[in-house]
């Protein structure tokens, strides 16, 4: 018997990559979600036109509606929490609503997890930005990006927590109730502090899904606004290779329960945000491409790396794509004639 999954924000980019692996490999899945963000619509057609009307459970809910979750909760064997506000920009606009989702929304999905009496593994994807601005790690300045002086293998979970904007705040407070159920309540619960996921069925906008968005800004004309000098360096990591670790630790809970992981490209797969990037999407796309700069955005880190070793010690995962590999694949997917909203 395969496992029951429950996967809030199931028709997100994440979400429904994630929903059509598990459908591939013949498991019981139900999609939670709203259906507000950008391509949500279009990710839930394109399930059904794989599966099949019958073959996707969708049920449209809401996590800050704590009734909707618990029911869509009681048969779940894993709940993968995926249901966010995803954008920093929006919680300093709107910051009860991005509460309400982010660590409301998580809090009502652990106690529907709790209640539930089934005991489901629980994972979290939390973010990188609860270790803040990081002010006091040492960068240097190379000629096309920026790194630490003192980490090179990225920064690790071991980092203090420093949450900085409502955003930080809101999923801050979600991975510390999530890590926290595992100690007070013993529920197999996993977090996954997560840099930068690209790749395909990404609808990136200009404040969210920044590489899916400079590919996309590019095959459709769009000026692409670059913020700071374009050395700021991120790791960042292809969707098959995240959900990869999903499976890894879902499918090893007496390793990864309770657990705190940093998960990225880590070292070996980082990018300068135009710098090094430009040149990758202009032999691409083929021809120069229409670029504005502005002033650097407040509490943009210079350099953010995930130090990926916990997991690749206790989970035996890595990553696969390299950053050349996935952004082409990316490139050639928005090729297909997907445009943005």
């Amino acid at each position: 018997m395969g496992k029951h999954y429950l996967i809030t924000g199931g028709a997100g980019f994440i979400g429904s990559n994630y929903v059509n692996r598990l459908l591939q490999r013949g498991e019981t899945v139900t999609i939670f979600d709203n259906l507000s963000r950008a391509g949500a619509v279009r990710n839930i057609r394109w399930l059904k036109e794989v599966y099949g009307e019958k073959g996707v459970d969708l049920v449209l809910g809401d996590v800050r509606e704590t009734e909707q979750v618990a029911r869509a909760a009681k048969q779940a064997d894993v709940i993968v929490h995926l249901a966010a506000q995803v954008a920093v920009t929006t919680s300093v606009t709107h910051p009860r609503e991005d509460f309400e989702v982010n660590a409301l929304g998580t809090f009502n999905t652990l106690e529907a997890a709790r209640l539930s009496g089934r005991n489901p593994l629980f994972l979290y994807a939390s973010t990188n930005k609860v270790y803040g601005g990081m002010d006091d790690v040492a960068i240097v300045e190379e000629p096309t990006r920026y790194r630490y002086a003192d980490f090179p293998d990225g920064i690790s979970e071991s980092q203090p927590l420093d949450f900085h904007s409502p955003y930080g705040c809101s999923k801050g407070a979600g991975d510390q109730y999530v890590r926290d159920y595992a100690r007070i309540y013993g529920m197999p619960t996993v977090v996954f502090r997560q840099s930068c996921i690209y790749g395909p069925r990404q609808y990136g906008i200009e404040d969210q899904g920044w590489v899916a968005w400079f590919v996309i800004a590019a095959l459709t004309g769009k000026r692409i606004s670059i913020y700071g000098d374009g050395k700021q360096v991120r790791d960042i990591l292809f969707v098959e290779d995240l959900l990869n670790a999903y499976d890894a630790a879902i499918e090893n809970p007496s390793v990864s329960s309770g657990q705190v992981y940093n998960i990225g490209g880590g070292a070996k797969n980082v990018l300068s945000v135009w710098t090094e990037f430009q040149p990758i999407l202009e032999r691409l796309i083929g021809k120069p491409l229409d670029v504005s700069w502005g002033d650097w955005r407040p509490g943009d880190q210079k350099v953010y790396v995930s130090d990926i070793r916990k997991a690749s010690r206790d989970l035996k995962w890595a990553p696969k794509v390299s950053v050349e590999e996935g952004i082409e694949k990316l490139f050639r997917w928005v090729q297909q004639g997907v445009k943005p909203s």
